[in-house]
């Protein structure tokens, strides 16, 4: 039997008094796909913060295909493959796409500090951020300045640059937050086409974008795995449904969300 692509046994994080994470035991398999959900402060993007190395871990490890990560650094967890997108982009909005694209390929091969040198369009570094560009349906904008693009696209840029960097693991911290509706259609269709070989682990609040791209859900409450199945069997849970609908949460994120989590919820 192969080794999980990721898992977390008893992973717990403590501020203070404050139990952000207890007991976290999560496994991804290799190539899953897979979404954490829960409502505000339930501690998904701290799991993110533990996982990729910014937080250390009061207890508990990290195991990345078999081995045990829970020390390493965070450059040191992305050059084994462990890469992650953030709420807020963390773009550099006088560049276009293709040269942020170029600078994050150079890094990972090393060649950080050449970056300002003139470039050759004819470069297997060039080669590369037009094919990627063009698989995440940027190559039309390749030469655009990323202030000029629509939001949408600048998320999708975040992902080309997480993809540059040639990720075993991809950890997406809600890449549809800030997303207008319109725009949200090419995300999950390009969601849907990242290659097979990478194991997804997404945090979003999108129940639409969430049911439709994941094949297992965990759900995460005050910093405890609630309980995790199939789409469908999260859908049929009480507990859940309690959760996202239950008096105590309804004035969470969701409250209003025409494609909120009631739709798929109520049953």
């Amino acid at each position: 039997m192969s080794a999980l692509a990721l898992e977390t046994q008893e992973l717990s994080l403590r501020f203070g008094a404050i139990d952000a994470l207890a007991g976290i035991n999560l496994q991804l398999e290799s190539g899953a796909r897979h979404a954490l959900i829960g409502p505000n402060g339930a501690g998904k993007t701290t799991l993110i913060n533990v996982l990729t190395g910014v937080y250390a871990p009061t207890a508990g490890c990290i195991r990345m295909s078999g081995h045990d990560i829970t020390a390493h650094r965070v450059d040191q967890r992305a050059r084994q493959g462990l890469i992650r997108t953030f709420q807020i982009n963390q773009l550099f909005p006088s560049l276009t796409p293709l040269l942020s694209v170029v600078m994050t390929i150079q890094e990972r091969e090393g060649q950080g500090t050449i970056w300002w040198r003139p470039y050759q369009r004819s470069t297997a570094v060039f080669d590369e951020a037009h094919a990627l560009l063009k698989r995440l349906r940027l190559d039309s904008v390749a030469e655009a300045r990323v202030s000029e693009l629509p939001y949408g696209q600048q998320r999708l840029l975040e992902i080309a640059l997480a993809l540059a960097g040639r990720p075993r693991i991809l950890l997406l911290d809600e890449p549809a937050a800030g997303v207008p509706k319109d725009e949200c259609r090419e995300l999950l269709e390009t969601l849907a086409e990242l290659p097979q070989d990478i194991s997804v682990l997404l945090i979003e609040h999108d129940m639409n974008l969430v049911f439709r791209f994941a094949r297992r859900i965990s759900v995460l409450v005050a910093g405890r795995v609630l309980t995790e199945g199939s789409p469908a069997d999260i859908a049929r849970d009480p507990r859940v449904r309690e959760v996202y609908l239950g008096r105590a949460n309804m004035r969470g994120p969701m409250q209003g969300h025409t494609q909120g989590p009631a739709e798929y919820l109520r049953g």
